[in-house]
């Protein structure tokens, strides 16, 4: 039987507590999870784009989780985005460099992997701590995830957006 490891870091107070999180996705069982995962947090959940743009116009969030395929996460990247709302993208479909990089560009603070989930709460804690100290995350992202992507989609998964990669300083 495969063992499960969950990479865990110990934070005095942790940044999570008591966020507010919306977490959009069109699976039942990713939400759940990611209730399981996140325990410290407070989630709102949507099963669709129109109760996720409803929330958004409706409600404040710390951080959003987002789906792209079945939600059209892209839209709602930029609707949260206009709110101020620090984005997540979430996706197993979508995964993919193209991907990697518009989500980037449009904004989002992350891009992980969904096989990456059972690590949501470093990420996001993360993506947080950057946020507070008003830096980009890409450092940290490119820490998390390069050798990733190298075992995905090659060593040079980078060369298909060099100018971007070049553009912020992150070219290996």
């Amino acid at each position: 039987m495969n063992e499960i490891k969950r990479e865990k870091t110990i934070v005095k107070g942790n940044p999570l507590d008591n966020k507010k999180i919306l977490v959009v996705d069109d699976e039942a069982d990713v939400l759940e999870s990611l209730l399981d995962l996140l325990p410290m947090c407070r989630l709102k959940t949507a099963r669709t784009f129109e109760h996720a743009r409803d929330l958004i116009e409706t409600e404040q969030f710390d951080i959003a989780i987002l789906d792209i395929m079945g939600v059209n996460g892209y839209e709602l990247l930029n609707l949260a985005g206009k709110k101020g709302i620090v984005v997540v993208m979430l996706t197993a479909n979508a995964l993919s460099v193209d991907d990697t990089v518009k989500s980037f560009k449009q904004g989002a603070a992350s891009y992980i992997p969904k096989e990456k989930m059972i690590d949501i709460e470093i990420f996001l804690q993360d993506v947080l701590e950057a946020h507070r100290k008003g830096k980009g995350f890409m450092d940290r992202w490119l820490g998390r995830f390069n050798s990733y992507y190298e075992k995905k989609f090659g060593s040079d998964w980078k060369e298909g957006d060099k100018e971007f990669w070049e553009k912020h300083g992150y070219w290996l």
